[in-house]
């Protein structure tokens, strides 16, 4: 699979994302269960809104972290996500 920059992901129905204070991390909760997400996975999917495409999402991630060249890791997050079926786009 090759996603564009331009490429708008967003959690896939079925799907929901929430901080959980608990465990402290971000977690992926669907019927049958629920994943729980590391740091980086959880700082990509929160950005995923439909809205942002990936450019953006490297951009703020870059930006908020001060750190450069993420584009490689978030492309390949994103691409993981969406063989999961966690992530959706149109």
């Amino acid at each position: 699979m090759s996603l564009a920059p331009t490429t708008q992901p967003r959690v896939a129905p079925g799907f929901r994302l929430q901080w959980e204070p608990v465990q402290n991390c971000h977690v992926l909760l669907y019927p049958e269960g629920m994943v729980k997400l590391n740091g980086s996975a959880g700082e990509i999917m929160s950005r995923c809104d439909g809205v942002r495409s990936i450019e953006a999402i490297t951009a703020d991630l870059e930006q908020t972290h001060a750190l450069h060249n993420l584009t490689a890791d978030v492309l390949a997050f994103v691409e993981l996500a969406a063989k999961q079926r966690w992530l959706t786009w149109t």
